[in-house]
Parts: C-alpha cells; structure tokens; sequence
C-alpha cells in the first residue's frame, strides 16, 4: 500500500505540471459567439400592421402632430447644443478641454463598396468607403446609472468610470414601431432610429440628445478601429470552413474527398479538443480590425475612406466605428496624428470655404494637374 507520503508527492507533481497546460486549447473561437442576451434598452421593435382605415385629413393632422412634437423637443436640444458650443452659464452642458486620456464616442458607418487609390509614387493603396448615414445622439446613461456587472471594461476602469452614448442611424417610420421602441425617442427631437448602438464614453465627452454626428468626427490621418459582423455562411464543411485541401480524387479513395480525416485525439484524452477545426457553423461573428486610417473623407455624402480591404460585413451592411485603441496610433501617441481631435465632436459645421473633400498628403489628388505642359517654341 502506497505510503501518505507517496500520494502527496504525486499529488503535487500533477499540480506542477498539469495537462491543461501541456495540452491547451487550439483557439477560443466559442468566445466570439453572438451573445444571446439583449442590451439593457432593448424592446420590442417592429409591430404587426393593422389597415386603420385613416382617412386622408386624419393622417395629415397625426402627421402634423408626431412633426410639431418633434420640432418642440429638437428646439431644446439645440439650445443645450448652443450652450455646449459657447459655454453657456445658464444650467447647459459646457464643453470640455480634450486631454489624451478622454474616450470619444463612436459613430455607426454602412460599408458601401471598396475604391483604389494612389499615393505620389504611385503606389495604390485598397480603401473601404464607410458613409455615416444620419447618426444623431439618443440618450446618454451617467456612470452612476450605467454599471452592468458583466462589463469587464467598466471594472478595469474603476477610477474614472465610463458613462454610456446611445446612439441611432436612419431615421425610420414611425408607423412601423413599437409603443415601446417609439418611446426611446420621446423627448429626443429626432424621429425613430432603425439601428441604435451605445458607445461607452468619458463623462467629459457626453453629448446632448438630438446631437448630429457627421463625418467631421474624424479628420483625415486619425485612426480608427471598424467593428462589424462577418457574412452569414450558414452550417459548411471544413474546406470552406478553415481551407483544408482535401483528400485525393483518385487513387482509392472513397467518399472522403472533402472530410476533414483523423481529428488526432488518441493522445492523452480519447476527446475531441476545444477549438479542433471541424465543420459548423460559418460567420456571423463579430470582428474589429484596428488601426485602420482614414485616407479621405466628403463632407457632402458623409463619406470616409479608410485604408482596408477585409473590414467584416456584405454591402450595406453597418459597422461601428470608433477611436483606435492602438497605444502607439491613438490621439496624444508619438506617433499619432497631430493636433486635437474633435472633442467631444464636430459641434460647429463646416465653413462654406472649406472644401467638400480633404485628401491625405500623401495620396495623389487626380483632381489637381500633374503635368503641365508648356507652350513649344
């Protein structure tokens, strides 16, 4: 019979070398699984249609009404907007002095295409266009209110915590929402939003409801990190799925031509490993691509194109955009671009002298003459 002493010794050996760590998981793909759980604002959004019967005078006068109401609401933002642009003394919003630790809101972009572009050598350079399609601020929670236990970000951050923006992207028919979901935006002064999304921010960078952002929120040569949900594949085999090659078509074999063989698992546990490359389901996972610069932008399409070609999502389909959180790329890095963002964002529009279009120095603006040529003698 094995002595204490023995079982001890064995018992410690097993804890300095256990087989989780000599055999760890190949990845953690089942963290980047959409969550089944609904933000804390979600409600019921679209409702069952119903003919009312409205006669033509009745939905002009619930047009003029929804429109008036709106109009009321969109006023008192745009004062609490002027007193955040001038510093107002009378109970509004002032504006805050942007230091690199501050954290800006993002935008909701929809990804309309790829362009090339060129620099002064002639190198091209593969741009995705992003169009900001009418964002406007919804609502913004206080770091008192928003604490959800499950945020690990508010729990690293725990000196200076973060409040929440909510913010919303093309405006939608009312008559096609939810009491509920119409709600969102009573006392907002903007119509009802088909997307909505929140965006945690420093306290100092919060902005008033009804706050329209633009493409001005970034300046050409900042970076910014796209957050977007891959295409939807469906369930697919593991050619498709990881690359795998194949067995032969010829030479024997049988009906294994797109499987994916021998799994390798007769190791040390007769199991299939976490993250074994095998067939299931295909996208429809959330990927962020950081670090991406912003190239070029027009102010009259709210356009910007960002130097990337693999930003996730189909055409037309919405990604997040936001301040890089790169350390050497972000405001306020060495090696970041120069100057003060917008902060908290492009409050004042554009002057009328300012150009349509801004072109990065180092790309070839096809709008200017690049040869001239003289008169011969």
């Amino acid at each position: 019979m094995a002595s204490f002493g023995n079982i001890l010794t064995v018992f410690r050996s097993s804890f300095q070398n256990p087989w989780w760590i000599v055999n760890p998981a190949r990845s953690k793909n089942y963290l980047n699984r959409p969550r089944l759980r609904n933000p804390v604002w979600f409600v019921k959004k679209t409702r069952t249609l119903h003919d009312e019967h409205f006669t033509q005078e009745n939905s002009a006068f619930l047009s003029e009404v929804r429109r008036e109401t709106v109009q009321a609401a969109a006023e008192q933002n745009q004062t609490n907007l002027l007193h955040l642009r001038t510093g107002g003394e009378d109970g509004g919003p002032v504006a805050a002095e942007w230091s690199p630790g501050l954290k800006r809101t993002g935008v909701i972009a929809k990804k309309i295409g790829q362009y090339p572009l060129w620099t002064r050598n002639g190198t091209k350079i593969r741009t995705t266009l992003l169009q900001i399609v009418e964002n406007e601020v919804v609502k913004y929670i206080p770091p008192e209110e928003y604490r959800p236990a499950q945020e690990p970000r508010q729990r690293r951050n725990w000196r200076n915590p973060y409040g929440c923006l909510l913010v919303g992207a093309e405006n939608g028919d009312p008559s096609l929402f939810t009491k509920e979901y119409a709600g969102l935006f009573q006392h907002t002064g903007v119509l009802p939003k088909q997307h909505l999304c929140r965006f945690l921010v420093s306290p100092e960078a919060q902005l008033p409801p009804g706050t329209a952002l633009t493409v001005d929120h970034f300046r050409v040569g900042d970076y910014v990190d796209v957050r977007g949900k891959t295409v939807d594949r469906g369930f697919q085999g593991v050619v498709k799925r990881h690359g795998f090659k194949g067995m032969p078509k010829t030479h024997g074999v049988t009906k294994t031509h797109r499987r994916p063989g021998n799994i390798g698992a007769g190791g040390q546990k007769a199991r299939v490993w976490p993250g074994t490359k095998m067939p299931g389901h295909m996208g429809n996972r959330w990927r962020v691509l950081r670090g991406l610069q912003v190239l070029r932008i027009n102010r009259q399409y709210n356009v910007m194109w960002v130097r990337s070609s693999n930003i996730a999502g189909s055409t037309n389909g919405l990604v997040y955009v936001y301040d890089t959180v790169l350390p050497l790329r972000k405001h306020g890095a060495k090696r970041g671009p120069s100057g003060q963002p917008p902060f908290p964002t492009a409050l004042s529009p554009p002057a009328p002298t300012e150009e349509a279009e801004v072109w990065h120095n180092e790309l070839h603006d096809f709008r200017r003459l690049s040869i001239a040529f003289g008169s011969g003698d």
